[in-house]
């Protein structure tokens, strides 16, 4: 489904009126480049740490297909900051959108009790935070918020991944368009 003109307007405004830690606006980079914007929920999120690991992953192959990456946040800054740095993603551009208006303008909501800890959530919550390592840690944010990762170009929505559940994992170089290899 296309977004009407005047949500495209809308969130051109948005897009221009959100800095990053650098001081760009998501509006400005879009024209330089195609930014994959991934919105996180809370440092703490098994998922989050799972997600921030696979974008570090990722990041040389997305980055060489000419994609810039913007994190967006909104809980704990300096969590979110050292969240990232641990995965050495320190020079990834960041936004951190305390009011969560970017969270609403792409259509990220709150989610629901089975959303956030249902049965398949829990199952995957103790694959990535325990046996792979990503670990629990304190709240840091909104809990019920959920993520989503968008790439947006000349101020436009070109593709998006809004997550159903907590335990959703997209694939970041899949959604900024750089062809992934069957291994």
């Amino acid at each position: 489904m296309q977004p009407s003109p005047d949500t495209e307007t809308q969130l051109a405004s948005l897009l221009d009126s959100k800095r990053t830690d650098r001081g760009a606006s998501l509006a400005v980079l879009s024209l330089i480049s195609p930014v994959l914007v991934v919105f996180l929920r809370h440092p703490g999120c098994t998922f989050c740490r799972e997600a921030v690991s696979d974008l570090a992953l990722g990041r040389k192959e997305i980055e060489d297909g000419g994609v810039r990456i913007v994190v967006v946040s909104h809980g704990d800054e300096e969590a979110a900051t050292a969240l990232l740095a641990r995965h050495g993603l320190a020079a990834i551009e960041r936004l951190h959108d305390f009011d969560q208006a970017l969270y609403r303008a792409f259509g990220l909501n709150r989610g629901t009790p089975g959303q956030l800890a249902g049965p398949k959530v829990l199952l995957r919550g103790i694959q990535a935070g325990w046996l792979d390592g990503h670990g629990l840690g304190p709240v840091a944010g909104d809990p019920r918020q959920l993520p989503g990762v968008f790439l947006i170009h000349h101020c436009k929505l070109v593709r998006s991944f809004r997550h159903r559940t907590a335990a959703d994992r997209p694939d970041y170089r899949k959604l900024a368009g750089i062809e992934v290899q069957q291994e």
